[in-house]
């Protein structure tokens, strides 16, 4: 759970302003979207493979572009 303190002369805005940013640096936001809706073990699976496989792609060019 994140909470702020308002500090002395701190206006409303520039509180709001530190909460969201403290809200993004923990993973709050992320993780309201990864709950958001249900996935099946197996489009788990295939997302996390999905991933993998466009990590090395893009690794795979990164050192093709080098040499």
């Amino acid at each position: 759970m994140v909470f702020i303190k308002i500090r002395d002369n701190e206006s409303i805005e520039e509180a709001l302003r530190r909460f969201k940013r403290e809200c993004e640096r923990n993973g709050i936001l992320k993780e309201i979207k990864r709950r958001e809706h249900y996935l099946t073990p197996s489009v788990k699976r295939k997302l996390r493979q999905q991933e993998s496989l466009r990590k090395m792609r893009r690794m795979r060019r990164k050192r093709a572009s080098r040499a």
